[in-house]
């Protein structure tokens, strides 16, 4: 049963401002970068290093920022923390990404 007091345009502007967050994430070439090679597989912070050619502490700033959207999460594994993308719309919009620009004929 749909609920009458909803308004469409409200709901438009959330997803709106979900939408945006999420771009604006994407927005930043080295966390683009760092997201790309999740999106192949889980990877530990030094490994996100080498892609992203930063230090460890500035990926750690990175991941703490879309932990924080929700992009990503970090699980222990002894002395390892392994990064992993959270959120399946990520994936999704960066398999969108690929084919439009990393997939083109040769």
């Amino acid at each position: 049963m749909t609920s009458t007091n909803t308004d469409p345009m409200a709901d438009l502007k959330a997803q709106a401002d979900e939408v945006a967050t999420l771009l604006k994430q994407l927005a930043n070439t080295r966390r683009l970068l760092i997201l790309c090679r999740l999106a192949a597989g889980r990877a530990t912070v030094s490994e996100l290093c080498k892609v992203a050619d930063l230090s460890q502490s500035a990926i750690s700033q990175h991941l703490a920022k879309m932990r924080m959207e929700g992009l990503v999460k970090g699980e222990k594994e002894g002395l390892q923390t392994f990064y992993t993308i959270s959120d399946p719309r990520c994936l999704d919009l960066l398999g969108h990404l690929k084919t439009s620009f990393c997939d083109l004929p040769s």
